[in-house]
């Protein structure tokens, strides 16, 4: 079921579809809702698979404020109010939003029942960005309109699709360190739920020892299960939903 509901006074493209406990997907950097597709049909017999466009991105609306890791949970949480889904959900978050699941887990522990990573940023030690925030937010907004004025977001994607790309994308870039930063901050201040499975899904594609390491690490720090997808690029939930879906269903909700 495809529809649109209001959070902050932005209007969210957001599908629902399947049955039994619920799930939210939420991709990573530039990315929309239809990226999982895969993995929302292999879910679907078993969950209830929330997904959705933030704000600057596939169907939703303009993003009004620039991105915050507090803002982003609170994004999750008002789109689960929208739906009148107040239980306890497994939040999915790839790349960048893997920040955002985490926070969510760590400000909304009575609504989480799990959290599943997937190949998940990580920043070990953020550090400080030189260039002010507001700086780098007003040449997001400018750099977005101008390619958008010559049709670059028109050939990144369908149009309708990722009708927003371009804008939403580099405003989540220009805030990448903030909310890094926020992250390593709410890791002092909130614990993760008790008692909550996380799982650590990590990318493996020959010759990547490294990131492989590092999300062997973040694993680690969370108390999470280490799961690996191979083969597997970045985009694990289209080279590999299998085992995404397998991930989430590992999770056994309350």
């Amino acid at each position: 079921m495809r529809s649109f509901v209001g959070i902050g006074g932005v209007r969210h493209h957001v599908e629902v579809a399947g049955r039994g406990p619920v799930c939210v997907l939420s991709a990573g950097l530039g990315l929309v809702s239809a990226d999982w597709d895969a993995v929302a049909e292999l879910l679907s017999p078993w969950r209830t698979v929330v997904r959705f466009d933030r704000p600057g991105l596939g169907l939703s609306g303009h993003a009004r404020v620039p991105s915050s890791l507090a803002g982003e949970a609170g994004r999750i949480a008002g789109l689960l109010d929208a739906l009148e889904f107040p239980g306890p959900v497994t939040v999915v978050g790839h790349s960048l939003a893997g920040f955002h699941g985490e926070a969510f887990a760590r400000l909304y522990p009575e609504r989480t029942a799990g959290l599943v990573l997937v190949d998940s940023s990580i920043e070990e030690r953020p550090g400080h960005v030189r260039v002010p925030r507001v700086v780098r937010v007003g040449g997001a907004r400018v750099g977005g309109a101008v390619l958008r004025g010559v049709g670059v977001s028109r050939a990144v994607g369908p149009v309708g699709v990722r009708r927003f790309l371009v804008q939403g994308a580099l405003l989540e870039y220009a805030t990448y360190g903030d909310v890094a930063r926020e992250l390593a901050a709410l890791r002092g201040e909130f614990p993760l739920p008790e008692g909550v499975p996380v799982t650590v899904l990590a990318a493996y594609a020959r010759g990547s020892m490294r990131w492989l390491y590092r999300q062997r690490g973040l694993a680690a720090t969370l108390g999470a299960t280490f799961r690996v997808a191979e083969p597997s690029g970045h985009l694990v939930m289209r080279d590999s939903p299998e085992d995404v879906a397998e991930a989430v269903l590992a999770v056994r909700p309350a």
